[in-house]
């Protein structure tokens, strides 16, 4: 399936679990998560969710990561030019929606990409490559470009992979794992 054709089976997917699922479910990916071998890393990019899309409820995962005294940071989105600003996500920082629903940062201490080891990337589908189907404005991708080489990038999904995704770019950047509820996915 294209990028398109997936974008509208997994909203619609994703629009078909009731919110008492939705909360399940992120917290089976949140379990699954301490499975991983990314813990001995200090700074962790996160995204926040947006509810009103059905997203992974990433809140499970963040009170992971500030029980074991990690570096959380999170991100603003500049329309303008499709790039993110990070912070560190403290207990001084005012998040707050934009007019897209995305809960952002107002305020703190700024993160190159350089500095981050781990981001939990969103995500509509993926494929058992580790190609993955945002919402199509190339955000991430341009993000995770440039990451150090090494960074580990880590797609969160109700769902199971495809097995292809028939028009990835060039400009695409792969993940290194997958959670779903069942299981975790490695490429």
């Amino acid at each position: 399936m294209t990028k398109k054709e997936l974008r509208k089976k997994y909203k619609e997917l994703r629009n078909n679990l009731s919110f008492d699922e939705i909360e399940d479910l992120s917290l089976q990916i949140a379990n699954n998560a301490l499975k991983l071998p990314i813990w001995n890393f200090e700074n962790y990019h996160i995204f926040l969710t947006i509810h009103e899309h059905k997203e992974v409820q990433t809140d499970y995962l963040l009170h992971i990561l500030n029980g074991k005294d990690k570096n959380v940071i999170v991100s603003k989105s500049d329309f303008e030019t499709r790039t993110m600003n990070h912070v560190l996500l403290t207990d001084n920082v005012i998040i707050k929606k934009n007019e897209w629903n995305i809960p952002e940062p107002q305020n703190g201490f700024s993160v190159a990409d350089n500095q981050i080891d781990v981001v939990f990337v969103p995500l509509l589908a993926y494929d058992v490559f580790g190609n993955r189907v945002g919402y199509g404005k190339g955000f991430y991708d341009k993000f995770l470009s440039q990451c150090k080489p090494d960074v580990v990038k880590i797609g969160l999904s109700f769902f199971d992979p495809e097995k292809l995704i028939e028009d990835v770019f060039t400009e695409d950047v792969r993940l290194d794992y997958c959670i779903t509820p069942n299981t975790i996915v490695k490429f």
